[in-house]
């Protein structure tokens, strides 16, 4: 009786999945056939506001952006030499293709998510003991609770002797490459496929995405066009469905893109999931309150890659927006701040939204953590910071906008602000 419950709910959950994508455009297989547009001022967004945007974009190293709304091409840009058949990147944003080939590959039976890693790497791929080794499974890798060591000098090493152990699989979240990177040899030998090759068997010839994966140092890293990567951003938006043909069993879809374990709620199998009740980041054993992207949607989902790379999805508001580029500013391995900033200038691009400009701008500190720089943001020339530990001692007093904190040990801190004679503290973490 379970079971059929189980399976009635499945069907129930597979229905919606497909009826939701219906009501999506999917661009043709044909990367080089016209995409459907939509005139943003049917969306009522200001074309000063996207100027905006754009300068913003522009002045954060953008590279290429677009925004879709529904499927169809609502924003479009370019900077520089950079063209829509231009290569770029997608760092760290692409392990959510890592994610979509593992789920595939599950549904095939060639691999089960809670298999031993060691099953499809064999017995020594780390220098753990061997009931240490045998604890990490395939959905450990997906969800970083592999309890391998991320604070080794080099956390993209896969040697085994790169490989050590800090904790049980399962009892810790922490960011690191390295056994994410070894879930490409999973997916390898368990399909018997070249990565590229089952890419494209599984995902760019149902798309129409381009691209393909290149490997540097120990990395597997994908390039595309920003097209490329919207259309995937696409294919996650419609649940897993592209025009009418479900490419991933819906019940992986929804672990996929929730929750996976209970020590970082804001991460699922290889996504950054918004509106969760707290969050972490990498190097770091924290948990922040809240979102990570408090002005994005609350169901947006994620993938993030060094120097920006960002395909963001929300299906509330219908938008799917890709960026690709340079480091920004606010640069990080993960960028959940400059995601939430453009998120900020997408909610700002509707005319009928009054815009008011705080007469005192409250000052901005990035990155948060920092390791060696610290950067203040509308800080005005009159003011003084002062930074504190936490027992209240003076550590530092400078009227700088770029500070150095490289000699600081890591830790959290106080940094308080005076400037036109009001007062601002946050703390900070110095990793």
């Amino acid at each position: 009786m379970k079971k059929l419950i189980f399976l009635f709910l499945l069907t129930l959950l597979s229905l919606s999945n497909y009826n939701y994508a219906q009501s999506l455009y999917f661009p043709p297989i044909n990367s080089t056939a016209t995409w459907e547009t939509t005139d943003p001022v049917i969306l009522e967004w200001c074309p000063e506001r996207i100027n905006n945007l754009y300068a913003f974009l522009e002045q954060e190293n953008t590279k290429g952006f677009i925004v879709l709304k529904d499927g169809k091409i609502v924003l479009e840009q370019y900077f520089g030499t950079f063209t829509s058949q231009s290569l770029w990147y997608w760092a760290s944003a692409g392990k959510t293709i890592t994610s979509f080939l593992v789920g595939k590959a599950q549904e095939e039976n060639l691999l089960n998510i809670n298999d031993r890693t060691s099953n499809y790497l064999g017995a020594g791929w780390t220098n753990c003991t061997l009931a240490q080794e045998n604890n990490i499974t395939i959905k450990n890798q997906l969800t970083m609770t592999s309890g391998l060591d991320d604070g080794v000098i080099d956390d993209d090493c896969t040697d085994p002797i790169c490989l050590e152990y800090i904790a049980d699989a399962g009892t810790r979240w922490a960011y690191h490459n390295a056994p994410y990177t070894l879930l490409d040899d999973v997916l390898q030998n368990a399909t018997t496929a070249n990565l590229n090759t089952y890419t494209q068997l599984k995902l760019k010839n149902p798309t129409g995405m381009t691209g393909g994966w290149t490997t540097i140092d120990y990395n597997n890293v994908y390039f595309s066009t920003v097209r490329s990567m919207a259309r995937f951003g696409l294919l996650i938006h419609g649940n897993g469905v592209w025009n009418g043909n479900q490419l991933i069993n819906p019940n992986y879809f929804s672990e996929m893109v929730n929750t996976s374990q209970n020590l970082n709620k804001s991460y699922g199998y290889l996504w950054w999931l918004n509106g969760k009740p707290n969050y972490m980041l990498p190097t770091t054993q924290l948990i922040f309150p809240g979102s990570y992207a408090p002005n994005a949607p609350t169901d947006m989902i994620a993938g993030l890659g060094k120097d920006g790379q960002i395909v963001s999805i929300s299906q509330s508001s219908g938008l799917v927006f890709v960026r690709m580029g340079e480091a920004p500013s606010s640069t990080s391995s993960v960028p959940t701040l400059f995601c939430n900033q453009i998120w900020q200038k997408i909610n700002e691009l509707n005319c009928n939204l009054s815009i008011e400009t705080p007469k005192n701008n409250a000052p901005i500190l990035y990155p948060n953590p920092t390791q060696n720089q610290l950067h203040l943001a509308q800080l005005r020339d009159n003011a003084e910071v002062f930074i504190y530990n936490l027992q209240g001692l003076q550590l530092m007093r400078t009227t700088d906008k770029t500070i150095d904190v490289s000699d600081f040990s890591a830790g959290i801190y106080l940094i308080t602000i005076r400037q036109n004679d009001e007062i601002y503290s946050q703390k900070w973490i110095k990793r």
